[in-house]
């Protein structure tokens, strides 16, 4: 069995990227039935304060100290690079949020076996559907469409302390391990890759886990990646 473990930040725009190319490797992989994919919690920045009312474009150019003309290119080039995947990233309508509730759910949903879909729903809200992924009642209905019970997620939520050891077990766990931005993919615990790599950076990975090649040094970030540092 080829397991992967995934690091990533629900706001993390390259994340979303780095799941589809991995998805298109694995739909061509031979050996795909053999292949367990685990979501790993990243917190960009635990500080975030949620602010409905503020552009991504205003937020990013207050953050990393960049014009609003910048940042508004900078969106621009990610949203471009999102269509290359079939994703068609709305950055006029994200809102700006904290993740850590999000990972607290993604958690419980791991518990549950669907921690994939859960995944991929937290990452459409937020890129593409504009919707508060600090909002427990959003989670609670994006809960819901993927079939996990309302009462179970509403008493996760309610609960600040449920599931919050497990996201921080995994952002200390990531620090262990020299993972300095996301997405970041663990491949049977032998060796990463770092970043949207192009599609055949993750065919050449599967095919190296399932080979058991020999042990090779986890890369280094690349440009595609977003940092505890504010890079993105």
């Amino acid at each position: 069995m080829i397991r992967i473990e995934i690091w990533s930040d629900v706001v993390c725009p390259f994340c979303y990227i780095g799941k589809r190319r991995l998805e298109q490797a694995l739909a061509d992989f031979p050996h795909r039935d053999q292949v367990e994919i685990e979501w790993k919690s990243f917190l960009l920045n635990p500080e975030q304060v949620t602010n409905a009312g503020q552009s991504i474009t205003a937020y990013l150019a207050e953050r990393k100290g960049w014009t609003l003309e910048y940042a508004r290119e900078m969106n621009n080039y990610v949203a471009d690079m999102a269509q290359t995947v079939g994703l068609n990233y709305q950055f006029d309508k994200v809102v700006v949020a904290n993740s850590l509730q999000a990972h607290r759910l993604l958690q419980y949903a791991k518990r549950k076996q669907t921690g994939d879909a859960m995944k991929e729903a937290l990452l459409k809200a937020y890129f593409i559907d504009g919707r508060n992924i600090d909002d427990k009642q959003t989670l609670v209905n994006l809960a819901a469409d993927g079939g996990l019970p309302n009462d179970e997620v509403l008493e996760v939520l309610a609960d600040e302390l449920s599931f919050r050891k497990q996201v921080f077990d995994d952002v200390r766990e990531a620090s262990s391990l020299g993972v300095r931005g996301v997405p970041f993919f663990v491949f049977n615990r032998t060796f990463g890759i770092s970043g949207a790599q192009p599609l055949e950076h993750f065919t050449a990975a599967l095919t190296k886990a399932y080979d058991t090649l020999s042990p090779a040094p986890i890369s280094d970030p690349t440009d595609d990646v977003c940092t505890t540092d504010g890079n993105c």
